[in-house]
């Protein structure tokens, strides 16, 4: 994956809204995580995937990286489908993008720089096609959280700038597009602007901004952004806004209306995101021997657990006891049932099988894309509309 430049692609977000974040990071480590990890694992499969497909690796060579990754710990059956699945949605785009120009050229894992507009900017791509007079850049997001979409993407444009810079000498670009799939939520988005409006951007937004987190000054934006920020538990800019909200004034009444409901759902959310970052880096730091004012550490309770279950079970077998009596047996649940008998077999096998009931109702800001439910006031007004 490369190594990571100050004001690199991925958190473009945060430090384009935030310019000072990008310094004060470099305070905390990376901690690193399991999802981290298993991303990485899952961009090293794809490269090999692309790259055999694109006939620059034998079919033996291949065979034997991709039996090392399936040796890795985090690798799973599940995980390889769906990164099959995300190179065949790639090779359908180069497949479509060399219809037009035979010549067309496919690159896997490019490092792209854009320094000229952000100081030390670089970053790597999955996969850029370069066709005429357009470029395609494409981004694997392996997660299972939030979808990401290519619209007015900041990682997305840089990369397209990174690419442009490098290959406009040879090649008259005019068009950028930008995909992001993401395997796991079955999500493929994309955007295409044009060249020069990717210049216009890269010289009124990136640059100012760029030079102004490279230098370690601006204002602390608290926002969205902060979610993967290394400094998100103890950024005061952050505490304070998250604050600010038991200062709210509310009305006389001595109910709150609906508009002040509102209002405060519409921050619970992030203020409880707030709390849980800052409980647990406080934490992390006391395990190490940091003290809190008005805080320690203590045993937790535990629940009893057998020391060796092969013995307990060899004790109880001995007592008379019957293998029948002291297991139990049942079905493992869908989600490791898909990874062990594999996605595509779990649908030939069990699609008639499997039944998913109606979702218990959640409160969600009006902005989620999921359409509103009938409820029972409306239902009734329906109901009257049809007399």
């Amino acid at each position: 994956m490369g190594d990571h430049a100050l004001l690199g692609p991925s958190g473009a977000k945060r430090w384009m809204s935030c310019p000072p974040s990008a310094r004060l990071e470099l305070e905390f480590p990376d901690p690193g995580s399991k999802y981290a990890a298993e991303g990485t694992l899952a961009h090293k499969m794809a490269e090999l995937i692309l790259r055999y497909n694109n006939n620059e690796i034998s079919k033996k060579a291949f065979t034997g990286r991709m039996n090392k990754i399936r040796e890795e710990e985090l690798y799973t059956r599940e995980m390889e489908e769906e990164i099959s699945d995300y190179a065949g949605q790639v090779w359908e785009l180069w497949n479509s993008v060399r219809k037009k120009c035979p010549d067309a050229q496919i690159l896997f894992e490019q490092r792209l720089d854009y320094s000229e507009y952000a100081p030390d900017g670089f970053g790597t791509c999955d996969v850029v096609m370069i066709a005429d007079d357009t470029i395609h850049v494409v981004d694997l997001k392996f997660g299972r959280g939030v979808g990401v979409t290519a619209e007015e993407n900041p990682q997305l444009r840089l990369y397209g700038l990174g690419a442009y810079l490098e290959h406009s000498l040879l090649y008259d670009i005019r068009n950028i597009a930008m995909h992001i799939i993401q395997p796991r939520l079955e999500s493929r988005t994309s955007q295409e602007i044009t060249a020069e409006e990717l210049l216009a951007w890269a010289e009124n937004t990136v640059r100012p901004a760029a030079a102004t987190a490279y230098a370690g000054e601006g204002n602390f934006q608290p926002g969205d952004h902060c979610r993967f920020c290394r400094a998100r538990a103890t950024c005061r800019a952050r505490a304070e806004e998250n604050l600010a909200m038991t200062k709210y004034e509310f009305e006389d009444p001595a109910l709150l209306s609906d508009e002040e409901i509102g209002k405060v759902l519409a921050q619970a959310d992030r203020l409880a995101a707030w709390v849980k970052d800052l409980s647990e880096y406080a934490y992390h730091e006391a395990l190490a021997g940091r003290k809190f004012d008005g805080w320690k550490l203590v045993e937790g309770r535990s629940n009893r657990k057998y020391a060796n279950e092969l013995q307990v079970a060899q004790a109880l077998n001995k007592a008379g006891y019957q293998d029948t009596l002291i297991y139990e047996k049942k079905l493992l649940g869908i989600t490791a049932m898909e990874q062990m008998v594999g996605k595509k077999k779990f649908g030939e096998l069990l699609s008639d099988l499997v039944v998913k009931p109606e979702g218990k109702p959640v409160l969600v800001p009006e902005s989620d894309k999921r359409p509103e439910l009938n409820t029972a006031a409306q239902a009734a007004a329906d109901f009257e509309e049809e007399k």
